[in-house]
């Protein structure tokens, strides 16, 4: 993928891939302000996979992690506390 696509509108993703010795913690931010800059219509987790598909090379990248714990906190949605969870009589 380059920079600007569908699945990464602002290169953010593009880009930390080419900064040296980022961290897990940079990464982090940006992986959420890349999910923030999505397109409300564009299936988040279609475009995580098609770019974990296209930089996961296998190399312990931190984005790589950051990304793959993304999908998998996506697969599995989880109910929010607050009243509305709570069992009702």
């Amino acid at each position: 993928m380059k920079k600007g696509t569908p699945d990464d509108p602002k290169g953010l993703i593009f880009e930390a891939y080419r900064i040296e010795g980022i961290t897990k913690a940079e990464c982090r931010t940006i992986f959420l302000d890349w999910a923030l800059s999505l397109p409300v219509e564009r299936d988040t987790g279609a475009s995580l996979r098609a770019l974990l598909a296209q930089y996961d090379k296998g190399d312990d990248h931190p984005m790589t992690q950051v990304m793959t714990e993304g999908k998998q906190g996506i697969a599995t949605p989880r109910r929010r506390g607050g009243w509305r969870a709570r069992p009702r009589d």
